[in-house]
């Protein structure tokens, strides 16, 4: 048995990114969680610490997302983590982690 789950809670940094595939949506979000600053005891304060995400959402997750997601929400994400390889434009190869998104709830919104 194995199991590739990985649930985040952060807050959008930009609007959605929409492109279309065979006329369906596919949605790119970039989601940031932030670790609060933690105290060790032994005179050492660790900084906070934020982490940036990529979220991947197809069909009915990416309509959604693409009609009441913007820049500033708070949201709640279960998905999958996958990486992609590809290359550069100078021949270099790139790995990217991004995880593909099963289900989102907005948690709050920006008063935008």
């Amino acid at each position: 048995m194995s199991v590739n789950k990985v649930i985040l809670i952060g807050n959008l940094g930009k609007d959605p990114g929409v492109r279309y595939d065979g006329g369906k949506p596919i949605v790119t979000i970039s989601l940031a969680t932030t670790t609060p600053p933690e105290d060790l005891g032994n005179g050492i304060m660790l900084p906070e610490r934020t982490e940036w995400h990529t979220l991947k959402l197809w069909g009915k997750n990416a309509e959604l997302a693409e009609k009441y997601l913007r820049k500033g929400h708070k949201i709640y994400a279960e998905g999958k983590l996958r990486y992609r390889i590809w290359e550069d434009n100078t021949a270099i190869k790139r790995t990217v982690a991004e995880i593909w998104v099963d289900s989102f709830d907005i948690l709050s919104r920006n008063n935008q």
